[in-house]
């Protein structure tokens, strides 16, 4: 199986990516010499990953019968000194929101997913410690 993508530059550092059917706009931050036009790329690393386990968690809860109302989920990541800087770290806060939710089934749902089927966390282990935590907003 093979995948691809086609990435077009638009002006100054901005750049249009299209990921199937979606149009993806990543640019650097004004600092950097870019129009901020667009998401960092290297922030799009941590979207990827809270994307890929989300669809993965509430595909599993729904299976498990569980309803939610509500599924939040922060990525916050470390990152290295050296140039070019690397995320040596990245910890994922699930963030629940229903009634009378199972912590048991939730953390199942996100131990699956963490360790059997996100191919992003698998590929990001690969590269760094990756850890996460479960809260149940009220």
């Amino acid at each position: 199986m093979k995948a691809s993508i086609e990435t077009s530059w638009k002006q100054n550092l901005a750049f249009d990516s299209m990921v199937g059917e979606h149009s993806v706009i990543t640019d650097a931050p004004s600092e950097f010499g870019g129009d901020d036009s667009g998401a960092s790329p290297k922030k799009l690393m941590m979207a990827s990953l809270a994307g890929c386990t989300g669809i993965d968690v509430v595909s599993i809860l729904k299976k498990m019968r569980v309803d939610i109302d509500d599924l939040r989920i922060r990525v916050d990541a470390e990152l290295t000194d050296e140039e070019p800087s690397l995320y040596s770290s990245m910890h994922l806060t699930y963030m629940f929101k229903g009634d009378n939710l199972d912590m048991a089934k939730l953390e199942k749902a996100v131990r699956l997913s963490e360790e059997k089927y996100c191919g992003v966390s698998m590929m990001y282990k690969k590269m760094m410690d990756i850890t996460w935590e479960i809260k149940i907003q009220e």
